[in-house]
């Protein structure tokens, strides 16, 4: 029996790649397996290569795996650039009518199957993911009968008799490979999973729910990949708390209207990628300048322009922090699974109200649209905090003055109102401003107000509830890993295949990129002999920023990834090794 199962269907975008993952791997988070799911697709509506990668455990996982078990594919293109990734017990599973031709190097077992064929004498060709599925089942020993639920609620609305036929088709696809199989038993055997249910989502869902949890009500945004999930789920779910969705002319105008909205004391947030963020950067400024909360999710992907909108990349870290012109307080926040994802958005609406500030949720394309099983989460945890909002009249020292509404206080964070509130009014301008919003250039103004704004932020990496996280088994390891956002789960892994091996690894994520978490990072770095920064860029972002905040230039190096592809673990294990070998010469 196998505890783990990596498998993948892939074919032409527009063929149903996407809806047969989703129904295999519903059906399988049903049955209370582990899961962990990665798309990669094409920038275009139709046509293109696509694939589904699953992995299905026993236990948790947070990563794809290095290989493949099961390869189902609907045209001769998804064998020849996928089945490298099958081990030698592997097994590819074609459509036979393609004539698919099984490439000479590799040992894996291969099954023509007439998917289209069989699914075209049931009514469609359409179905022949079904078909695929059921061949699936027969491979890993799992009942057909298990998908029924999920194949009613995706096809119920089309009618029973549409339900039926799509089921009888998993269940011929079924027949077929286990007639082929024969006596021999079952390849690839699923063990039992622990009974227990658990949720499954994309990153971008549980940023969503986070949101709603947050206590928002307006989201503006405009459509852009990989964000789009956010606003998708958001246009469904807020109108039923009394919420919105409004989707602006550009991301100029999503940025502005959700400051307004926070302004008038309403949650609003907006989301986007790096192109939409490049044209937030003025409206980011305008929310530190006016210290109007503002949370922005940037979800990284390909660039710079247009470059890869649909692959793994985490090359916007620097724009974040640096990205809008003049100085103003920020905060960057980063994520590295759904389930953090949902409490971290939390956290970045609060913190923005407290502060103040814009904060950014810094996701990835892996982070976003990867699909992931993730623990039920914990409501009575969650905790709404407004800073110093007043909601009660205020009373002035005379009828003639105007509200301090950027007051010089010690903590550099001033009492805010909402529009309308008696004796709160006062000026809002994004020029430079005294205590009242009255504008001014006075040089002795200036320093105020901006030593005012920028103190804000000094306590912020003790109040933060996990800067950092950290495994970290050994006082002196040899090597450090260090990533941030989705790497956690590839660096997770190669640390366990180095700790069998007798090799010390610990491995740090960082959280709370800005304002840096320096404290916090400074004595793992210390201990270690070595560091290796993990990231999917090309110029070693995240080991700058941590070279420029602790120093330790000498033991840190670079891995870096920016082919569009996420890292697998096999990709850190080789690196890590590679690394000790030149420092230690390991055999």
């Amino acid at each position: 029996m196998k505890h783990q199962l990596s498998w993948k269907v892939g074919g032409q975008q527009g063929e149903g790649i996407e809806s047969t993952g989703e129904i295999f791997s519903k059906a399988l988070n049903r049955l209370c397996y582990f899961l962990y799911a990665y798309r990669h697709f094409s920038s275009r509506i139709k046509g293109g290569h696509t694939n589904n990668k699953v992995r299905v455990s026993t236990s948790r996982v947070n990563t794809i795996a290095d290989d493949l078990d099961i390869l189902l594919a609907f045209d001769q293109e998804t064998i020849d650039l996928n089945y490298y990734e099958l081990h030698s017990d592997g097994i590819i599973i074609a459509d036979s009518k393609f004539k698919p031709v099984k490439p000479e190097d590799t040992e894996a077992k291969f099954y023509s199957v007439p998917f289209t064929e069989m699914a075209a004498e049931l009514g469609t060709p359409l179905m022949k993911n079904m078909v695929a599925i059921g061949a699936t089942c027969a491979i890993i020993n799992l009942n057909p009968a298990v998908f029924a639920d999920v194949v009613k609620e995706m096809f119920g609305k089309k009618g029973e008799t549409v339900v039926q036929k799509n089921m009888e088709a998993i269940n011929q696809g079924y027949t077929f490979m286990e007639e082929h199989l024969g006596d021999a038993p079952t390849p690839l055997a699923l063990a039992q999973a622990d009974g227990q249910q658990r949720l499954f989502m994309i990153g971008n869902d549980a940023i969503a729910f986070g949101a709603l949890a947050a206590g928002v009500r307006i989201m503006a945004a405009y459509p852009i990949t990989p964000a789009s999930e956010i606003m998708e789920y958001l246009i469904d779910k807020l109108p039923e708390l009394g919420g919105t969705v409004i989707q602006t002319e550009d991301e100029m105008a999503a940025a502005t209207m959700a400051i307004g909205s926070n302004y008038a004391g309403t949650r609003s947030f907006t989301a986007s990628a790096g192109p939409g963020l490049s044209l937030m950067m003025e409206s980011i400024g305008l929310s530190g300048m006016t210290e109007t909360p503002l949370v922005v999710v940037d979800t990284q992907r390909g660039g710079p322009s247009t470059g890869l909108p649909t692959k793994q990349e985490q090359s916007d870290l620097m724009a974040m922090i640096y990205g809008t012109h003049g100085e103003i307080p920020k905060v960057v926040i980063a994520p590295s699974t759904a389930e953090e994802a949902f409490y971290d958005t939390i956290e970045a609406f609060n913190i923005a109200e407290e502060y103040q500030c814009p904060v950014i949720l810094l996701s990835d394309l892996q982070l976003s649209l990867g699909k992931q099983t993730v623990e039920p989460f914990d409501f009575n945890n969650i905790e709404i905090r407004r800073g110093k909002l007043k909601t009660d009249e205020i009373v002035l020292e005379d009828e003639i003055a105007y509200f301090k509404r950027y007051e010089l206080t010690e903590d550099g964070v001033s009492p805010r109102v909402i529009p309308g509130t008696k004796n709160g009014i006062h000026h809002v301008t994004g020029v430079e401003h005294d205590e009242t919003g009255k504008p001014s250039e006075a040089s002795a103004n200036r320093k105020l107000q901006m030593d005012k704004r920028m103190r804000k932020l000094d306590k912020l990496t003790e109040r933060f509830p996990n800067p950092i996280t950290v495994y970290a088994p050994h006082e002196k390891p040899e090597l450090l890993l260090v990533g941030f956002n989705s790497t956690l789960g590839a660096i997770g892994e190669a640390m366990s295949r180095l700790e069998e091996e007798g090799i010390k690894v610990n491995h740090m994520h960082i959280r709370l990129i800005h304002p840096f978490p320096a404290t916090a990072v400074l004595p793992f770095i210390e201990a270690a002999e070595n560091v290796l920064v993990v990231e999917n860029n090309a110029t070693g972002q995240l080991e700058k920023l941590i070279k420029m905040n602790v120093g330790y230039t000498d033991k840190m190096k670079s891995l870096l990834k920016y082919d569009g592809n996420p890292f697998q673990p096999i990709h850190l294990y080789n690196a890590s090794k590679e690394l000790l070998k030149h420092v230690y010469h390991y055999v």
